[in-house]
């Protein structure tokens, strides 16, 4: 099984038809959304061509293959447009005997991890930086942001196939090196 996993989408039509094309290019078999899919947030930008009406056609196109959880930017009136489940603060997977715990990263995360079995993945989004982390008893990955990256990273995505997860431009489909530390 093949996952693509992103976050901070924020809102941006641009970045949710990036999105898509990679999903597709990707071949991926579920798309896990780590929270903050339409609203910008009040620190935050307008990002790149901010349509929440199409961003929610689009997201709905794929409800079936969608794995969401909750961002600190999403609400229950996002929940009345969006045709798959959101609003839960975390999802628990296990894929080709990886165990992920992913959650958006403002509640649990690097700094307080929930109690977690030894060598289970900690996906979070938040911070708008890919990262890639050992914290001894589980590992964090962040994807980074679709729409807002941070600290002149890319707009990205993560993938997750035969135990390996890689970083990705949305824009070139490029992988890369996420950083080590925030």
């Amino acid at each position: 099984m093949k996952l693509m996993i992103a976050s901070d989408l924020h809102g941006s039509a641009y970045y949710c038809r990036a999105l898509l094309e990679s999903f597709r290019r990707e071949e991926a078999d579920r798309l896990v959304l780590l929270g903050d899919l339409l609203y910008h947030g009040p620190r935050n930008p307008l990002p790149r061509e901010y349509d929440t009406v199409a961003v929610t056609a689009m997201l709905n196109s794929l409800a079936e293959r969608l794995l969401c959880v909750r961002g600190n930017c999403d609400s229950e009136v996002d929940q009345m447009v969006l045709q798959f489940p959101m609003l839960a603060d975390y999802a628990q997977l296990s894929v080709d005997g990886a165990d992920v715990y992913a959650t958006h990263g403002h509640l649990q995360g690097p700094e307080n991890p929930p109690p977690l079995p030894q060598g289970t993945y900690l996906l979070c989004g938040h911070i708008h930086i890919p990262v890639r982390q050992d914290l001894g008893r589980c590992v964090y990955l962040n994807p980074g942001s679709l729409a807002l990256p941070k600290e002149q990273t890319p707009h990205s995505y993560l993938t997750l196939e035969g135990g390996v997860f890689t970083w990705k431009d949305v824009e070139t489909g490029a992988a890369f090196q996420p950083l080590e530390t925030v």
